[in-house]
């Protein structure tokens, strides 16, 4: 796509997180649809973060300040200190911007969004946030176009100014799994004739999700317990010692395993979720896995995702499993929504490029 000079637009992503998972991955998904579409997508990440899904696409990437808060567990004093380092975050987003001229900023969660917005409306460049927290969906929504996600208090609000609901953006490409291919890659313990149950928290394996495989492996669940994610911490290893659980650890192969997959018990966690509903995959989301954070995913896909605690996920498993074939049902309704979430996302970033919205 070319801007009225006839050269190719250009979109800067202002990107929260370490650039290692969900929020890199939802920038990432948008700019390959801009890509797609002619774009020329350019990308700041926090000066600390060690970027490894941009090292492996051999991407380059900016650094500046791009402070956090915390989320949904922000507190009133985390949020006190990220208001004071995004003024400086602000003026470094400001000069990137003047040096790189994108067409269009994309501030992308939290930090990300509130630095990409304000910096963008410092520079008077047309800017779009994409928030999944309080905190950026009410700063954000003031400034310029928002699209508020899932996590969002707004997601599903109609009619407000500037504000745009949309589940969240993932790679179609997931959903291009071969069953065979993941079968190659498991252990002889491995059982054909039994449902596959994966447990996972995303690259990274937390302590309560490493506890709900070892507490399945205990029970008269007769299923193939699969776990991936690198243990945060090597105690948690110890939580995978049952010769039931087939640790796989970190993966790159996520496409082939969810074809093999019956049922899913993962964290509450956007991405990670809507990956799995893409793949017609029925979910349990474990409450509490991640720093207290609750997303309520089974409210946005209802029927497709059931919700459990630690205590009662051996009860909630064994439901989940009798109704499985009725919530793959659900998980294939909305399924095709999500797989479209990324072109809607990108409609609204041309427009506001374009100075149409």
């Amino acid at each position: 796509m070319e801007s009225t000079l006839g050269e190719k637009m250009k979109a800067l992503f202002i990107i929260t997180g370490r650039g290692i998972g969900g929020d890199a991955v939802m920038g990432l998904n948008i700019a390959q649809n801009l890509s797609n579409r002619g774009f020329e997508c350019e990308f700041a990440l926090d000066r600390t973060a060690p970027g490894i899904l941009f090292k492996k696409r051999s991407i380059k990437w900016y650094k500046m300040l791009i402070p956090q808060a915390g989320g949904h567990a922000a507190t009133k004093s985390s949020l006190f200190k990220a208001a004071l380092k995004a003024l400086k975050g602000t003026w470094e987003g400001y000069k990137l911007i003047k040096k790189v001229k994108p067409d269009v900023v994309v501030g992308v969660i939290g930090g990300g969004a509130v630095i990409g917005c304000l910096s963008a409306k410092l520079a008077r460049v047309p800017a779009v946030g994409i928030s999944n927290t309080p905190t950026d969906a009410r700063i954000c929504r003031i400034l310029n176009p928002t699209i508020m996600l899932p996590e969002s208090g707004l997601f599903g609000i109609k009619g407000m100014k500037n504000v745009h609901s949309s589940y969240s953006p993932i790679d179609p490409k997931i959903t291009m799994g071969n069953p065979d291919n993941a079968l190659k890659r498991m252990p002889p313990s491995f059982k054909e004739d039994l449902p596959t149950i994966l447990f996972s928290s995303g690259s990274s394996l937390f302590e309560l999700m490493a506890k709900a495989a070892k507490r399945i492996s205990e029970t008269d669940i007769e299923a193939n317990i699969v776990v991936v994610g690198h243990p945060l911490k090597k105690d948690f290893e110890g939580y995978l010692q049952s010769p039931r659980i087939i640790k796989l650890g970190y993966i790159d192969w996520v496409p082939d395993l969810y074809s093999l997959v019956d049922l899913a018990v993962l964290s509450d966690d956007g991405v990670m979720i809507h990956e799995a509903i893409a793949c017609k995959v029925p979910i349990i989301a474990l409450k509490g896995v991640k720093y207290g954070r609750y997303h309520n995913m089974a409210s946005v896909f209802p029927g497709a995702v059931v919700e459990s605690d630690f205590n009662n996920l051996e009860n909630t498993l064994k439901r989940a499993l009798k109704m499985k074939d009725e919530m793959m049902e659900k998980a294939s309704y909305y399924g095709e929504k999500v797989i479209k979430a990324s072109d809607r996302i990108a409609d609204i970033i041309v427009k506001a490029a374009m100075k149409k919205i």
